[in-house]
């Protein structure tokens, strides 16, 4: 349940409606004095790296988030259940010693996983779910399927009897189809014949970023067919990759799309609907690895994901809608408990840092240097 505290000027009082802030409030009073108390989010798509990398940036999602589906796409990559547990074992080490973060860990999906290892998977506990990287689609991903129907289908089946979830990267990589249009193609070519095939498989499209994905996941059976949706996806179209010239901090994988495509996608995720949950797709990349000839695809935006999709919800007049994005749907699809915690979400304006310096380097986080106006807080 979202609740709003407002204080008001001794003369003005800020107007609601039944359903949601008046947003001209906004031009008539600078800083309206709003806070907003959530059910703690969880991320349902997060990349933590290893090394270095992920004691750098654990700690940025462990202060807003109480629980994380973890990407399996390191170097090599997670395809075991011992080694998902070895890499979770890392990751709350590199968390605070009171946090209570909790990452929900992933396999990584080859050609030659096998059937005995979902079932490993499930018996151990500690892997919630399997990813789908079409070999060559993003980042680390050269390890990742090739044959889905073929090699594939007894992995497939046997998650189906352990209701395990398939997380999807919904790109074909085939260089002739256009990079704008390979979301759509796999829908059409991949994700269709897949459901129809396994209708009682649990799919998660990862990082939506077009009007088809939104159609495709409306249209599934819910709690079989979900998405995730990143904040960048909801904010950005594909001119911020260009805009006062080349902008390799807002390159990521699935490309930005049309504007048309980033207004369906905030209609779908502002409509209540239970079908499309938070999902950051926070990318870590060193700053040289992003601002050189051949850079990473990736965007760091855990540090201030929470702030964006409120702005999203405000600038839809849907904050009554929030929490249910950021806390109710995702641990609904996956059939786990909502957090008991409670996050506060302060309408206060925010310098987000240039960047964030290690002894490797310097990371650049989403909208670097701009101001937002909510920043989040504990209940």
């Amino acid at each position: 349940m979202i609740n709003t505290l407002v204080l008001p000027r001794p003369s003005k009082a800020l107007k609601f409606s039944s359903t949601k802030v008046d947003r001209s409030t906004k031009s008539k009073y600078r800083g309206p004095k709003m806070e907003l108390t959530l059910t703690q989010p969880d991320d349902w798509h997060l990349h933590l790296r290893d090394g270095d990398l992920l004691q750098a940036v654990a700690p940025h999602s462990a202060n807003h988030f109480g629980r994380a589906v973890v990407m399996p796409n390191l170097k090599p990559p997670i395809t075991t259940t011992a080694a998902a547990i070895a890499y979770r074992e890392s990751i709350l080490k590199a968390v605070s010693a009171g946090s209570n973060f909790t990452p929900l860990m992933t396999l990584y999906l080859t050609d030659t996983t096998s059937p005995d290892e979902i079932k490993l998977a499930r018996r151990g506990g500690v892997v919630f779910a399997v990813k789908l990287y079409p070999a060559g689609a993003t980042t680390n991903s050269q390890d990742g399927v090739t044959d889905l129907f073929g090699k594939c289908l007894p992995v497939l089946e046997e998650m189906v009897e352990q209701n395990m979830p398939l997380l999807v990267h919904g790109e074909v990589t085939d260089s002739n189809v256009d990079v704008f249009d390979r979301e759509k193609v796999f829908i059409n070519t991949v994700l269709q014949p897949l459901i129809q095939r396994l209708p009682r498989l649990k799919v998660v499209m990862e990082h939506i970023t077009t009007m088809d994905a939104v159609r495709f996941v409306e249209s599934g059976k819910e709690g079989f067919l979900a998405a995730t949706v990143t904040p960048q996806h909801l904010l950005l179209n594909r001119n911020a990759l260009f805009q006062g010239g080349l902008q390799p901090h807002n390159y990521c994988l699935p490309v930005l799309k049309r504007e048309i495509h980033r207004q369906a996608i905030v209609s779908a995720v502002t409509s209540g609907s239970k079908r499309f949950f938070l999902g950051t797709d926070s990318a870590p990349h060193e700053r040289q690895r992003k601002e050189c000839p051949c850079g990473c695809a990736g965007i760091y935006n855990a540090p201030v994901a929470l702030s964006l999709y409120a702005k999203v919800f405000e600038e839809a007049g849907a904050l009554n809608k929030l929490e249910a994005f950021t806390s109710f749907n995702g641990p609904d699809f996956y059939g786990l408990p909502r957090n008991n915690s409670k996050i506060k979400l302060m309408k206060t304006t925010w310098k987000v840092p240039e960047s964030f310096s290690f002894s490797f380097g310097d990371i650049i986080p989403m909208l670097a240097g701009e101001t937002l106006q909510w920043q989040p807080g504990f209940s």
